[in-house]
């Protein structure tokens, strides 16, 4: 039988399940040809437990160009890799007895949150948890992997980055995005200077790296552009706006918005319905000029989420009746590719290489 640190090994790298879709072929282009980027959202999110290593060293064997970590900060300052601050979801600390009594409730950008929160743990703290999977209900496979995965440190994180560059003999990128910026400000607990000093130490705050710093709000974004020598893009919503500030997302995309937006960032990062919206029936509409617009401006496009399962997919996308069962994902993905987008945040990396190469 394999020891604890050979399942380990085992549920890092073993290949997942082939995505079992039907490729159409590729839809007209409405929009010139790109290079286009797989972006691995949260790692191969839709095999392993998001945020964890295993997660991010699937997603760079699928062929992702990218890895997706999200910051947030220990009580300790450390960068550390989950999506939220709260943790409940995406931990067992709730069958830690020992920390029953951190959980609280807090205002997180304007709403209430019952949790636990990263900055009520050390590092050491956080290190004795282990990651679970989001979504049991949607990725019941995933559950397979709970209590396995440590919660990673960026710094982790990109050593691993580093070490599979060398072994898959490419230059693996890495984009990672300020949780909640504003919030952990509050805290005394800023995200950007920790952030611009890891990547200094790791010799990637330069021209040319492959590295991209994310935020839903453009405030940061702003501030960081005379200290970041990497690329910067702003994360929109189909609605609202960023935190703390009077502009909606819909302004910040109209063609002077984004003309704007270019003194300081160097691509957007819509919501996919931003490219292409849903009919009031949820099939798939006809593209906006979102991608004819900001290519105008000189910003790239790279939108969010591509998921493989059926209650993810436009409902003309779909197979079957069963929410959770996988649909015409690389289909859907092909269609977007034809927009001319620059790249694409997927849960799966597999089907978002394989959509590229049939897309071509």
């Amino acid at each position: 039988m394999a020891d604890r640190r050979q399942v380990l090994r085992i549920g890092a790298v073993a290949a997942a399940a082939p995505a079992l879709v039907t490729a159409a072929a590729p839809a007209e282009a409405h929009g010139p040809r790109t290079t286009s980027e797989v972006f691995g959202h949260r790692g191969a999110s839709g095999y392993r437990p998001e945020h964890t290593l295993a997660s991010y060293e699937l997603a760079a064997r699928m062929g992702a160009d990218y890895l997706e970590p999200d910051l947030v900060s220990t009580r300790d300052h450390v960068l550390v890799c989950r999506h939220e601050p709260e943790i409940g979801g995406t931990t067992d600390v709730a069958s830690h007895p020992e920390f029953a009594s951190r959980r609280k409730t807090v205002l997180l950008d304007g709403v209430s949150v019952t949790g636990w929160f990263t900055e009520d743990f050390t590092l050491a703290e956080l290190k004795t948890l282990r990651a679970v999977e989001r979504l049991p209900a949607v990725r019941q496979r995933n559950t397979l992997y709970n209590g396995l995965f440590e919660v990673p440190t960026f710094q982790e994180m990109l050593d691993l980055r580093a070490k599979l560059s060398r072994e898959l003999g490419r230059d693996l990128g890495v984009i990672p995005e300020t949780k909640h910026p504003t919030y952990f400000r509050g805290l005394g607990l800023e995200l950007e200077p920790a952030l611009l000093r890891t990547l200094e130490r790791n010799g990637l705050n330069r021209r040319g790296a492959k590295v991209w710093i994310q935020s839903f709000e453009a405030a940061n974004l702003r501030a960081l552009r005379p200290q970041a020598k990497v690329n910067l893009v702003f994360l929109t919503s189909a609605s609202g706006s960023p935190f703390h500030d009077p502009r909606t997302y819909a302004d910040y995309l109209t063609p002077a918005g984004l003309k704007e937006l270019s003194r300081y960032v160097d691509g957007i990062g819509p919501d996919k319905n931003q490219v292409i919206p849903r009919n009031p029936d949820n099939t798939l509409g006809a593209p906006t000029t979102l991608v004819r617009d900001a290519h105008a401006a000189g910003l790239k496009v790279i939108p969010y989420t591509f998921r493989a399962e059926n209650q993810f997919l436009p409902k003309d996308y779909q197979s079957g009746t069963d929410p959770n069962a996988y649909g015409r994902a690389l289909d859907e993905q092909i269609t977007y590719l034809n927009t001319g987008i620059d790249g694409l945040f997927t849960d799966q990396s597999d089907i978002g290489v394989l959509a590229r190469k049939l897309r071509r």
